[in-house]
């Protein structure tokens, strides 16, 4: 784990050299993509004619001043610029460190406004960098000025969700039915999400909020028999812990409450997004899963440092080409054993070629009231208090080794370590078609690279566009928490610590990889696109927890179908109907099935106001 700290502290000192240097580097930047620019409608080159909507921005306009919000993850942008990317275009995006602001992704395409206007006979790279440009033209519109100040209604938008079978509603035990939504609560009956997401920008600050009544019918969970058992594997005695937010069990009630799912403030300064709120986090170049960071649960009010734009550090990066770092600090609501801890999280990606990304990160969970210290002169545990301190931040920031049990179950904790490590790889010769990548993560050790045996992996692969048929695109992806090497811990190994044992979760789901503990599977989509963001879907998700985690094992199959449409321009329409079967003998015998059937209007008033 010392390796994303260590190179985090180079990448800072030389975010200054970065800095004195950032005037010459943008200005030659802009030079080159202007000369593309120019040349290419000089008309000298015999292409054929560029229809008359395309108009590739150019020069790129950088900005130390002008702050950008992100687009949240859910949002039709980055399967679009996914698709994009493994075209062979947009060559500085970095898959493994999302989201991105708006600014940033406007920048993106400008770079590779010049390689689309060379390839006239691409019209999927056209019709894709298109639609994105439209959607950040206003930022790229206002960019150039340093004092122009815009706040904008953004969407407005309800999703109606049915239920009906009994649906699994436990990512740290038997599996979810809804996955990567944000932990939404859900249940077998009807289900509605209504909500709106607004933004203002004015010069080095800039704000974003996204909230939404959300209702959720009651239902019954585990029966005491099930509960006690769970609760035993997690080694949280349900007799002194009778309420567990990883454990639903007896009646649930139904919600019906107001959530915030993005509420953040920012500043710019020298490329990097200062904030404080709740924001999304999808650290991994994968479709389906993040191994540590996702929005498979709620988001957590936390400090922010993101760099937003690729930066080169003068000698270091002739090696390792440009770098982007996040780093964020804030609570884990939710959780019972101890109460009240905090998480940091710091990641850093870079890429020696265009064609290769490669990344770091680690998340670690630390901290907590009502947690067990041991006496080391009698051999007597005791409850005690971790206080949230700089002094226990930095001791777990720097903390690299494995810790003496007197030191696990002290003050002196460093908490719950987790590694990560992913790459994407645009395959030689194949660099416009296949995309390999993977997403790996291990617990208290290095690096998922110096321990694989002990890791979890999640590899994929994306074919962009099959032969003949430029609209259809396919990707798998596999995925395991049960690695070769585990103690036979079960599933008290990956997303699990000793100390902090409800592990990577908020309010009781995994922000994590839905995958869960001890658990293997994947998924795969074949993807028809009838424009940049209206497609027809098929989805195949499958999932197992072994057997040595939950007695008797689980086995769950999920078979989807979805189309978004637009109506009017500014109307979306996503729906889907999932079908799923599943076994979990420790819960229910036999095959139980629950269908899902989901509707998702999202409107797009592009309503705005300067100031």
């Amino acid at each position: 784990m010392r390796i994303v700290p260590t190179i985090c502290l180079l990448v800072a000192v030389g975010a200054g050299w970065q800095h004195v240097f950032a005037q010459s580097a943008d200005e030659s930047g802009i030079t080159r993509v202007a000369a593309v620019s120019e040349n290419n409608e000089g008309g000298g080159t015999g292409q054929q004619p560029i229809p008359p909507s395309y108009r590739p921005e150019s020069p790129v306009v950088y900005t130390s001043s002008r702050s950008s919000t992100y687009i949240p993850m859910d949002s039709w942008v980055y399967p679009a610029l996914d698709r994009l990317h493994a075209l062979g275009y947009i060559d500085t995006a970095y898959m493994g460190l999302r989201p991105w602001t708006r600014l940033s992704i406007a920048h993106m395409l400008q770079l590779s406004a010049g390689k689309i206007d060379d390839n006239v006979n691409d019209d999927q790279a056209r019709e894709i960098y298109l639609a994105v440009q439209k959607e950040v033209q206003p930022d790229i519109e206002s960019a150039g000025t340093e004092h122009f100040g815009r706040a904008e209604f953004e969407s407005a938008y309800t999703i109606l969700r049915g239920i009906t079978g009994t649906p699994l509603r436990d990512s740290f035990h038997l599996g979810q039915t809804v996955i990567n939504d944000y932990g939404r609560p859900y249940g077998p009956g009807f289900n509605n999400y209504t909500g709106f997401s607004a933004r203002a920008e004015a010069g080095r600050f800039s704000l974003y909020f996204r909230g939404e009544y959300q209702h959720s019918p009651s239902y019954t969970g585990y029966p005491l028999s099930v509960a006690q058992l769970l609760s035993n594997y997690d080694l949280i005695p349900l007799a002194q812990y009778p309420v567990q937010s990883t454990l639903p069990y007896g009646p649930i009630s139904g919600q019906d409450r107001f959530s915030v799912l993005e509420a953040l403030l920012s500043y710019h300064l020298w490329g990097h997004e200062i904030s404080f709120g709740k924001n999304d986090h999808w650290w991994s170049p994968d479709k389906g899963g993040a191994m540590l960071q996702s929005i498979n649960g709620e988001n957590t009010y936390a400090f922010e440092i993101n760099r937003v734009e690729p930066l080169r550090i003068p000698g270091l990066s002739k090696l390792t080409g440009p770098f982007r770092y996040d780093f964020f600090v804030g609570s884990v609501p939710g959780h019972q054993v101890p109460v009240q801890p905090w998480e940091h999280a710091e990641k850093i990606s870079f890429k020696p070629t265009k064609d290769l990304e490669i990344g770091f990160s680690r998340t670690v969970i630390w901290g907590g009231k009502n947690r067990p210290c041991l006496n080391t002169a009698t051999g007597v545990f005791y409850t005690c208090n971790q206080p949230i301190t700089l002094h226990t931040f930095f001791k777990s920031f720097f903390s690299f080794q494995n810790v003496s049990e007197s030191e696990k179950f002290s003050r002196n904790d460093p908490g719950a370590r987790f590694s990560q490590f992913d790459f994407t790889w645009r395959l030689p010769f194949l660099r416009n078609w296949l995309t390999l990548y993977t997403d790996s993560m291990v617990h208290d050790d290095l690096s998922p690279i110096s321990a694989p045996r002990r890791s979890a992996v999640r590899p994929g692969l994306y074919l962009s566009h099959f032969p003949g048929l430029p609209q259809l695109d396919m990707r798998v992806e596999g995925a395991s928490t049960d690695p070769v090497s585990d103690g036979n811990a079960g599933g008290n190994f990956l997303y699990y610590e000793i100390v902090q044992k409800q592990g990577p979760t908020i309010n009781g789901s995994l922000f994590a990889d839905w995958i869960g503990r001890d658990g293997k599977g994947g998924q795969g989509w074949l993807t028809y696109h009838l424009s940049a963001n209206e497609f027809v879907q098929f989805m195949y998700r499958n999932a197992k927890a072994d057997g040595g985690f939950i007695p008797g094992g689980t086995t769950q199959n999920v078979y989807q179908a979805m189309i978004q449409k637009r109506f009017l321009k500014d109307i979306e329409l996503q729906a889907f109907f999932a079908h799923e079967g599943w076994k979990a003998p420790i819960y229910k015998p036999g095959l139980q099935n629950d269908n899902v059937i989901q509707a998702r209007i999202t409107w797009y008033p592009e309503k705005q106001k300067t100031f």
